[in-house]
């Protein structure tokens, strides 16, 4: 019986999870790592708390930066259970199945769990009292020809920078001269461009319009698919994941209405299926 004693405390102490397939349910002890984009930072957190209130057996550790920042995290070696990106180039880069983006031959996602889970929209927002008196983007585009405004936008390895460089293809705008001229500021997330909106170091900034509702900031406009697309949040589970069940579990509840969905849908978050 001795001789079995170790072996039974290291049993103990083992997490209760196991790969992909094996029937592990959500009751079981879970720490489940969640990477996901800044933008979701206040929002996620928040479900993350109501979750835990009826799965007390899970720990949820967030990592919030910049989408493409957790993709070369991840892609590096990084300990990640789920990815949440503000974009779907960034979850591609990493999807086997997607070999279009994915010509590195990356295989971090279960592809199987992916889906959609949310969609916001880009807007252009401005610092208490629009100083600059700026109220649309064809407004925008005039002041930046003019030179006379000082903008905020994110790198471009960033969801919404990316989806900045789409509106400015949109307008006929070209970001090196604009940059040369001296009316561009960069941040390598999206709150680092809603805090220099929000401090007034700017007059405007283009983020999502999640993060103008979180900040309190003024709304001056807001960008149509037309311009860049749809802004939509694919979620995946990671295949190096030891935690499988327990992951998609809590991504299905998410996304889920009588989940966390009311939670996200309060600051201006859509469900991209409604």
């Amino acid at each position: 019986m001795k001789r079995l004693l170790p072996l039974l405390l290291v049993l103990l102490l083992l997490p209760a999870c196991g790969p992909k397939g094996d029937g592990t349910s959500a009751a079981a002890k879970a720490e489940l790592t969640v990477f996901a984009a800044a933008s979701l930072q206040e929002t996620l957190t928040e479900a993350g708390e109501r979750y835990r209130e009826d799965h007390p057996n899970v720990t949820l550790v967030f990592n919030f930066d910049s989408s493409g920042t957790l993709k070369t995290q991840i892609e590096e070696g990084a300990a990640c259970d789920i990815f949440i990106s503000a974009g779907q180039k960034q979850m591609n880069q990493l999807d086997a199945a997607r070999p279009d983006v994915n010509t590195e031959g990356l295989d971090f996602v279960a592809s199987d769990s992916r889906f959609n889970l949310l969609e916001n929209k880009v807007v252009l927002t401005v610092p208490e009292g629009n100083p600059a008196g700026l109220h649309s983007f064809d407004g925008l585009r005039t002041a930046l020809e003019a030179g006379n405004i000082l903008l905020a936008i994110g790198n471009e390895d960033v969801p919404v920078g990316q989806y900045t460089q789409e509106i400015f293809a949109c307008y006929g705008l070209d970001e090196a001269a604009l940059n040369d001229a001296g009316v561009l500021t960069y941040g390598s997330n999206v709150k680092e461009v809603t805090t220099q909106v929000a401090e007034g170091t700017v007059d405007c900034g283009i983020i999502y319009a999640t993060d103008a509702f979180s900040a309190g900031l003024e709304v001056a406009d807001t960008a149509t698919p037309d311009m860049c697309g749809q802004v939509i949040y694919p979620a995946a589970v990671m295949k190096n994941t030891a935690c499988y069940g327990p992951a998609l579990d809590f991504l299905t509840w998410l996304g889920a209405a009588g989940g966390g969905l009311p939670v996200f849908e309060s600051v201006g978050f859509t469900s991209p299926n409604s």
